[in-house]
């Protein structure tokens, strides 16, 4: 788990100060170890930097001021092979393949298996030096191959290629800006701002779906001409004449299997997680399991035990979190589990509030308890936290899925929209529910940010008429049944919002983050399962609670669904500090322009319920956004 950084100037060489800029922007992401390598396209040198071990500074020489046309960043965070065999950028026996590379490889023992049968000879004990042999061996074809978390960074001077991958899932964030002079790319946005062709611009559409869905939905990030690169794809740019290219190595399996009875479902649903808990607990540090209380976590650390006898487990504590807590500790005390409960108190929150939210790339619509979740593990000496991130989303985790048939029928009834003629707080609810003429408008719905009439009335009209509102572009196979909800869930709620969000929050710290519920043999097998396996329309998680079972006691088995955050709206009515913040960065925020002041006065001053707060925190966290991206760039 590391952070990587690069670019590509096509005209002309550029100074070194910016891939040293570039590194120390994302420092946060690996404390160990920084590696660089310049080249122009045909010789090319490796080089040290100022936080790289001293090992590495006796073998390449400290980077200064050069010039190059290409240049790759890397900060390390050892978690497999500790030594320096491990430093990255990594290169080819002849030189001419170059890597950098976020995250792990869960599979890559048996990949370096396949490989030296092939004759291939490993100095490491590294999954980078599996990824580039593999290259050498399949070129493109080997991402398909890889069970892991990933982000690569790949210049293959040999074909005069660059090549950009992410993971299937995307739980390894890749950024990247492109104009006709430069490609840039980072693991974060934050270090793509710090190379000298960029000026930061706002990307309005990117800021209008983030509104409304949370999160800005990838491929746009809230920066303009910045992109998110997809999961599962890989973008190859020929350093020759500048084109790009962007191709995709999976999708979900879309061809189910009837046959499948729910016993056998079960069954090897509990054989494939146990499989993805034993491969992901390997690492050369201390690995714990971040427990919540509910059914996901509890259960990736029940399964944990028999594979690490010592496996730790910790539960972050705050206001109403008291029943979670309470599981936690029931799990923990029944398996013989090492269990550490952190309390984050109001004040604690309160102390990091602006520095956290700014340190997410972009608005948001909550107040995230897993930064703290990130440093008390690093505090517990913890680089590697097993997460139950992703159950909600392959298993119909979310309540709004227990809507799901409802708005099936109820669509039926869309044209009573044309017939509401008030506008008062009840019909613009009616309205908004009779709007929903697709699975993205359910999907969207479900999130609860601003709905899109909402959105409209706040921002100023020369803002909103630049906005292409129509999210056709956005919408996946909107097949009618919870299949079509399954898409999005997999990739908006998951790729774009939670695991980017993780992953920000965790490498905040220098901890690694794994997700045993989304290895690639789980994904696609419950893919294929019949609907009324992995959703049945009234309980969440029928699948999943079925193989828990056996593994969890009944309190945390009826425990009703709840969000891993901060009680926002409890905040705001109860602090006056978070109500003096608020009107602070409201009032900055209406001296810009950008927004309708009469709509934010009247939201503020007009909440009733707590999906009011959200709408006004959106607000608070754009202006935090752009004060720390626009006017201290």
């Amino acid at each position: 788990m590391c952070g990587i950084c690069g670019y590509y100037s096509f005209k002309k060489e550029i100074s070194s100060k910016n891939i040293l800029a570039m590194n120390n922007a994302i420092r946060h992401r690996g404390p160990d170890d920084e590696g660089f390598w310049i080249s122009d396209g045909f010789q090319s040198e490796s080089f040290s930097g100022n936080d790289s071990t001293q090992r590495i500074k006796e073998i390449f020489p400290v980077l200064n001021e050069r010039n190059s046309k290409i240049a790759l960043g890397f900060r390390r965070l050892s978690i497999l092979d500790l030594s320096e065999k491990g430093h990255q950028p990594m290169l080819s026996d002849d030189g001419k393949i170059t890597i950098t590379f976020n995250g792990e490889i869960y599979n890559f023992k048996k990949i370096r298996k396949e490989l030296e049968s092939l004759g291939y000879q490993f100095k490491s004990s590294s999954d980078t030096e599996v990824i580039l042999k593999s290259y050498e061996e399949w070129g493109t074809e080997m991402f398909s191959k890889f069970d892991g978390m990933f982000a690569i960074a790949l210049a293959d001077l040999n074909q005069s290629k660059l090549i950009l991958a992410r993971d299937r899932m995307g739980l390894k964030p890749l950024f990247y800006f492109k104009n006709d002079d430069v490609l840039v790319w980072a693991s974060e946005i934050k270090s793509i701002l710090k190379n000298e062709f960029i000026t930061p611009q706002i990307n309005w559409n990117g800021v209008y779906t983030n509104f409304l869905f949370q999160t800005t939905l990838a491929p746009e990030t809230c920066f303009q001409d910045i992109y998110s690169l997809e999961p599962a794809s890989f973008l190859s740019l020929d350093l020759n004449n500048f084109k790009t290219s962007e191709e995709f190595y999976w999708n979900f399996p879309s061809v189910k299997n009837e046959n499948i009875t729910e016993d056998e479902a079960v069954a090897k649903v509990d054989q494939l997680l146990s499989e993805s808990v034993k491969e992901q607990l390997f690492a050369d540090v201390p690995v714990t399991s971040m427990m919540s209380g509910g059914i996901d976590s509890t259960l990736i650390t029940a399964k944990s035990k028999p594979f690490k006898s010592d496996i730790n487990a910790f539960t972050i504590s705050y206001q109403f979190s008291e029943t979670e807590v309470e599981n936690a500790s029931l799990l923990a005390k029944k398996n013989d589990i090492d269990h550490h409960v952190k309390k984050v108190s109001d004040d604690e929150i309160l102390n990091q509030l602006k520095e956290n939210i700014q340190h997410f790339e972009e608005p948001y619509s909550s107040l995230e308890v897993l930064m703290n979740a990130a440093e008390y593990a690093k505090e517990l000496g913890f680089k590697v936290v097993l997460s139950g991130n992703g159950a909600d989303e392959l298993f119909a985790g979310y309540s709004h899925s227990l809507k799901l048939n409802k708005w099936l029928l109820m669509r039926n009834f869309n044209f009573v929209r044309h017939f509401i003629f008030t506008n008062d707080d009840f019909s613009k609810k009616v309205k908004n529910y009779f709007s929903q003429d697709g699975m993205l408008d359910f999907f969207r719905q479900s999130q609860v940010g601003m709905k899109p009439l909402e959105a409209k009335s706040v921002f100023a009209k020369n803002i909103f008429n630049l906005i292409k509102t129509d999210l056709n572009d956005k919408k996946l196979s909107e097949t009618k049944n919870y299949y079509g909800l399954f898409e999005y869930d997999m990739k908006y709620s998951l790729s774009s919002h939670h695991v980017f969000r993780d992953d920000l929050s965790a490498m905040k710290y220098g901890v690694e983050f794994r997700y045993p519920y989304l290895s690639n043999d789980l994904i696609d097998y419950v893919s294929i399962l019949p609907e009324k396996l992995r959703y049945n329309g009234i309980q969440n998680k029928p699948l999943l609670r079925k193989v828990s079972e056996k593994y969890l006691p009944q309190e945390i088995l009826q425990m009703p669904k709840r969000g891993f955050s901060f009680p926002l709206a409890h905040f705001i009515k109860t602090e006056s500090k978070v109500r003096d913040f608020i009107i602070e960065n409201l009032n900055s925020l209406k001296k810009r322009g950008f927004f309708n002041t009469d709509i934010i006065d009247e939201w503020w001053n007009n909440q009733k319920n707590e999906y009011d707060c959200v709408k006004i925190w959106q607000l608070v966290t754009f202006e935090l956004w752009y004060q720390k991206y626009f006017e201290n760039h």
